[in-house]
């Protein structure tokens, strides 16, 4: 019995994942709830697991991308693990086995065993490949590891080689378009040494002593493989002046490279003559391409929407940090040893921003549809970076929240988006993003809004800077802060006095304790 697994419902307003990662290998006997692969959506990631034991058969490759209750793979219940039931075999065949040839035979003999050989799964996002040369004909001896193919993807160009001994049955002819698993080529594997007899079937006639097919001349012998072969078209290279190394004398990709080199090497006395115009060398023009995450395509979607479909400006301002800093310096030890966290700069601006939501609501809204939704609340979103691209974690209710609370908070929240754990319900429903480019080194910036929020703050690096205070020059650890705002819900004046609002607050903390 087989049991297909589907991509489960992951979340409101998603309606698609991609395969990450496949944990489990087509084929492979897993156990009910064992991790098989890791699904990535455009807010989270997480693992999809067994629904039952038995044998694992993929149904999509890594990369693809799947709507939900779209089927991902299936295990078949009624498969064994292979730990059992199989050393009785071993031995009964043991005792049918033959110690070796017998006396007169004089060439390998068959041992009734057909091997089948089919198209190996050759890259992320590569479900099909083309026959692009035979090697070898159909009742040709092969050898193992021989090289009998060459297969083309719309990618790469790579050799299948023979996973046994014997004869060749070719089943997909030169162009024929396979998809993965699909059956190339059956081997009847035979047993011995592979020597020329007359009594082995279909082995090509050859004079002389008896030689192994791996050593003769075949129709590989100078002849250029497909990569081999446009390298030396593009270069006016003819395949007879290039020695081939490869095997029974095959032009490899690198004897074609090797030979483009050598041809664009000039004589000794050219050489010198062109010394003087010698043109300078160009360095390393090599070049990479990954496919784009879903993550990464749903950040690039959602920030172009968010360009086109508001009206985005940002304001400007500039914060004394040597309040802050002072109260750091001196309560650090305090604070760690009675909270056990460090106290960062993340939860002066959160307490910050949460007072000054509260004095301007409207950078606090939202436009849905033809209504403007005001939150009473503060759902502060945190700009995390990972490796797979930028996420926004929500702090909930961070108005109601402690110093020690907001840090303990932070640090959860960053651990677990950088582990890829982050649940699709701590992605969602922020009020205001704060985002702090200042750890990389950015000294100011027009932060993007994350819809459909309102606003977002810009954190930067501290600089020492020389500023005016009463009349004097005295350097100051200094901070921009930028404030992006959708003018359609916000003014000029409520954005203004929003951003002056957390300037007063974090160069004068004591306000945090006075309300005022």
């Amino acid at each position: 019995m087989s049991l297909d697994i589907k991509v489960p419902a992951v979340g409101e307003s998603i309606t698609e994942v991609t395969i990450y990662k496949w944990l489990k290998q087509d084929g492979e006997y897993v156990e009910m709830d064992d991790p098989l692969a890791e699904l990535e959506s455009d807010k989270a990631t997480f693992e999809l697991n067994a629904e039952a034991a038995g044998k694992l058969i993929h149904k999509a490759s890594e990369g693809d991308t799947l709507s939900v209750g779209d089927i991902i793979c299936s295990i078949d219940e009624s498969a064994s693990n292979g730990k059992s039931d199989n050393s009785g075999k071993k031995d009964e065949a043991k005792k049918d086995e033959k110690p070796g040839k017998s006396k007169d035979s004089s060439g390998p003999s068959k041992t009734g065993k057909v091997i089948e050989m089919k198209v190996p799964s050759v890259g992320e996002s590569i479900s099909e490949v083309t026959i692009a040369t035979w090697m070898k004909k159909s009742g040709d001896l092969v050898v193992l590891d021989e090289v009998i193919a060459e297969i083309e993807s719309d990618k790469a160009t790579f050799e299948l080689t023979a996973e046994g001994q014997g004869l060749l049955e070719i089943v997909a002819e030169a162009g024929t378009t396979l998809g993965i698993g699909d059956l190339i080529c059956r081997i009847e594997e035979m047993e011995g040494e592979m020597e020329r007899s007359e009594d082995v079937p279909h082995a090509p006639e050859e004079t002389g002593s008896s030689t192994t097919r791996h050593n003769i001349s075949s129709y590989a012998t100078g002849h250029a493989s497909p990569a081999a072969a446009k390298i030396l078209a593009e270069k006016g290279i003819e395949a007879k002046q290039v020695k081939g190394t490869g095997v029974d004398g095959r032009i490899t990709k690198e004897d074609a490279l090797k030979a483009v080199k050598n041809e664009a090497r000039p004589a000794s006395g050219e050489a010198d003559k062109k010394q003087e115009t010698a043109p300078v060398p160009k360095g390393d023009r090599d070049e990479k391409r990954e496919k784009m995450t879903q993550l990464r395509k749903t950040i690039s979607r959602r920030l172009v929407s968010v360009k086109n479909e508001t009206a985005m400006l940002t304001t400007f301002n500039e914060v004394d940090m040597k309040p802050i800093m002072e109260i750091r310096s001196r309560y650090k030890e305090t604070f760690k040893e009675k909270y056990e966290i460090n106290l960062g700069f993340m939860s002066f601006f959160v307490k910050a921003v949460c007072v000054a939501l509260q004095d301007w609501p409207a950078v606090n809204a939202k436009i849905d549809g033809e209504e403007i939704v005001y939150h009473h609340y503060c759902d502060i979103s945190i700009a995390v970076s990972t490796p797979r691209g930028l996420v926004v974690p929500v702090i909930r209710n961070a108005e109601q929240m402690s110093f020690d609370q907001i840090e303990k908070e932070i640090i959860r929240l960053a651990t677990r988006a950088r582990d890829n754990k982050l649940s699709i319900d701590e992605m969602q429903g922020g009020t205001f993003t704060i985002t702090n480019g200042g750890v990389f080194g950015s000294m100011m910036s027009t932060p993007i809004i994350n819809a459909p929020q309102s606003g977002i703050l810009g954190m930067h690096n501290i600089v020492e800077r020389p500023v005016a205070i009463n009349g004097e020059v005295v350097i100051r650890p200094m901070m921009y802060v930028a404030l992006s705002y959708d003018h359609r819900t916000i003014d000029g004046r409520e954005s203004v006095s929003f951003l002056v609002r957390v300037k007063q607050i974090l160069e004068d903390p004591t306000r945090l304790l006075l309300g005022v």
